[in-house]
């Protein structure tokens, strides 16, 4: 199973935040984009396997806004 991972920065700790749209479930937080890779896909792994893995919406796209 293939999932989308959205990864940003929280400015106030600095640290990596990684979550899987549509899956309120699976989020995770680390210093590097690897270490948040990792503990995504495990996260992920864990619920399917839970029978929780169950997708609220799916992924389409992101894109870049113009704010003036």
């Amino acid at each position: 199973m293939n999932l989308n991972a959205v990864i940003e920065r929280d400015l106030a700790t600095g640290l990596l935040v990684g979550s899987v749209p549509g899956n309120p479930g699976a989020h995770t937080q680390g210093e590097s984009i690897e270490k948040v890779r990792t503990s995504l896909a495990e996260v992920n792994e864990l619920l399917l396997e839970e029978g929780a893995l169950q997708p609220e919406s799916e992924f389409i796209a992101t894109t870049m806004l113009a704010v003036a």
